[in-house]
């Protein structure tokens, strides 16, 4: 019940985590618009590769960031500001109007390698994963067991290729509409981080 709780969690946080629109998600998009959807699906395949390795270096850095209590408490209540602050900003974002920025991006047989390569450049999913590793609890203190890594970092690969298989589907359908889309992602942003900040204020005062 508990692993089942924790795919779920970290299933939608990477999914929402990746709809606004950004590097990785333009990529799977453009190259839909210049080679077609199957090109699309293996650019999303290579990134969701590199984000199940990510989601595994950030338990694991995880486990050595929250071994301390100290660092563990002062990590906890940073997670807590940054997550405020992401919220805030996700919200403001979401006021604005904002569209997707179309540029030349040629697609090419490599999808899969190009994809890998995309999302390795993408550093932030290791800080952000880490913030929900610790926000969760998963590989931190007694709870480091491997089933409960496995379920979080394939929960969040999961969730970043159905985000990225999402754009895939409908990128033709909403890019004449990416103000609106643009204003609704960062709403489901804004109420992740304050999921996120509810889960984080609990660990807190349990600490």
């Amino acid at each position: 019940m508990e692993e089942a709780k924790l795919f779920v969690i970290t299933y939608f946080a990477a999914l929402l985590g990746v709809l606004p629109p950004g590097l990785v998600n333009m990529t799977v998009a453009k190259t839909c618009v210049k080679a077609g959807k199957k090109s699309g699906i293996y650019v999303a395949s290579g990134a969701s590769t590199i984000v199940l390795l990510q989601a595994f270096i950030a338990v694991l850095l995880a486990k050595y960031i929250f071994a301390n209590p100290f660092v563990q408490n002062i990590l906890l209540r940073a997670g807590l500001v940054i997550f405020l602050i992401l919220g805030v900003y996700f919200f403001v974002m979401a006021k604005r109007k904002t569209g997707i920025e179309h540029k030349s991006h040629k697609a090419n047989s490599n999808s899969v390698f190009k994809g890998m390569l995309i999302a390795a450049l993408n550093v932030f999913p290791i800080p952000y994963f880490v913030a929900i590793a610790g926000a969760l609890n998963v590989g931190v203190g007694l709870n480091y067991h491997w089933y409960r890594i496995i379920t979080f970092a394939v929960a969040a690969s999961m969730g970043t290729f159905t985000s990225l298989y999402l754009y895939v589907i409908f990128f033709n359908r909403i890019e004449g509409k990416t103000d609106t889309f643009a204003k609704y992602s960062n709403y489901f942003m804004a109420a992740l981080m304050l999921i996120l900040v509810i889960i984080t204020l609990v660990r807190i005062y349990n600490a």
